[in-house]
This record gives structure tokens, sequence and C-alpha cells, in this order.
């Protein structure tokens, strides 16, 4: 039995998290993060804890669906002494939380996603595919979610566009715009859009365009649940126990 440590455990999907693994029957919950009050029941011999060296200690590998504060935390005690592999699906890091994540990576392996679903995964694979065979084509790509998300652009959406970037020779530091307003002038050839819109409950939305005199294609992926990222990442975890030290991406993990 695998015994998973979660850290973001009142969030929404750390709170899916802890359904889900009670629900495997390869996995337990080891141990429990928390920073605030937790409504959800767990098991009796759950470790609960606000220290970050006694959730790592109670578990085989540590699930995080936080925020880039408490993964700096999490990401600090790894390369202090920790010995635990981890599953990073927070999004919004900083270039010093980033530099942490790839610090932590050599000491235990580390699989960071944006986005844990085996759609989203195959949706990169398909946006890179068309940005480089639609090479004329302009790049747009757009993300919608619930009025509660605090990062913008989503991490999912900076990941399809740094696929998009990437299969045409690309800087997306250098091309990417997130807005327009006013006289701009006309698009430029090489930029790429990432535009976030925030409404409702939406879980998750991003479409990845690609338009051209005559024609264009719009990619789709749609999240109608959020069990579909925790379940991505117990996947990702179960598969990431076996890995030797370093940094993976949830296609590793699906062999893509």
């Amino acid at each position: 039995m695998l015994k998973v440590g979660i850290l973001g455990s009142t969030g929404r999907v750390g709170s899916l998290l802890i359904d889900d693994l009670q629900s495997d029957e390869q996995t337990s919950i080891g141990s429990v993060h928390v920073f605030d009050e937790l409504k959800k029941p767990l098991p009796k011999d759950t470790v609960v804890t606000n220290d970050m060296e006694t959730l790592l200690n109670n578990c085989d590998v540590a699930i995080d669906f936080s925020a880039p504060a408490a993964t700096e935390q999490l990401l600090e005690q790894t390369i202090k002494g920790g010995s635990t592999p981890l599953v990073i699906a927070t999004t919004g890091f900083s270039k010093h939380q980033q530099n942490l994540l790839l610090e932590a990576s050599k000491k235990v392996p580390v699989l960071y996603a944006t986005n844990m679903s085996l759609g989203v995964a195959v949706l990169n694979k398909l946006v890179a595919l068309a940005s480089k065979t639609l090479a004329e084509f302009d790049c747009e790509i757009v993300e919608q979610h619930h009025r509660h998300k605090v990062d913008s652009p989503s991490g999912t959406a900076l990941t399809l566009a740094e696929h998009a970037a990437h299969a045409r020779d690309l800087d997306l530091d250098k091309v990417r715009i997130s807005g327009r307003d006013g006289i701009i002038g006309a698009r430029t050839k090489d930029e790429i859009a990432v535009m976030s819109l925030r409404g409702g409950d939406i879980v998750g939305r991003h479409t990845a365009g690609f338009y051209n005199d005559g024609e264009f294609i719009e990619l789709n992926h749609t999240a109608t649940a959020r069990n579909t990222f925790s379940r991505g990442a117990i996947k990702a975890a179960k598969w990431l126990v076996n890995q030797e030290p370093g940094l993976y991406s949830i296609n590793d993990c699906l062999g893509l």
C-alpha cells in the first residue's frame, strides 16, 4: 500500500484527493499538511501536521496541490534533507521557486505538471505538432477558469504556449503577450497571445487556435470535474516512486 502525503488538503483539488486516495485500492493517506482547519474526515492513523519535515517523514510520496509559498517550503525541506518523491501540481511559481524545483530534483524524483489530466498531456503534443506544421498561422491561446483562481494566465496555458513557441524555435518570453488595448497596430508574425477569462465555477477550459487567411483550426480541452486532476496525480505518484532522482513531466509518466 502506497502511503501518500498531501500538501494543500483544504483546497478544491486537495479535498478531492483525500476521497480518491481512500477509494483507490493501492493507496492510503499517510500524512496531511494543514495551514488552517481541515473539515474533511481522515483515517484515524493519518498524521496531521503543519510541519513539512513531519509530512515527508510519514509518507512514501507527497502530492502538492497548494500555493507557491507552501510549495517553496516543501522544496526547501526536501533540499535540506528530504528523500520523499514529490508530485507537484501547484502553478504560478517565481523564478526562485522554479530554481528550487530544479535543486530538489537533484535529490529526489520530482514530477512537475501544470495540469495532471491525460487530455491536456495529449493536447500539448497536438499543439506542438500544429505549431510546427502550421508555422505561417497565427497562434492564440485562451484559458477560462472559475472566479476564485488567483494566478493568470494559468500554468496550463503557459505550458501550451511554451510547446507552441518551442516548435517554432521561439523564446516565449520574447513573443508572448497577455492583453491588447488601444491603437496597438497590426499583429506581429511571431507573437503568441495567452488570454485569460474568469467567471463562475468553470473547472478549466483551454483553447489553442491557429489562424490563417481562409482557414483556422482550434484545439480544445475542457475539464468537467476536478477529479480529473486528483486522479491524474495519484497515477503520477504510483509511477514516480519507482524512478531515480530527476525532474519529470506528466508526459514521462504517460509514456508520451
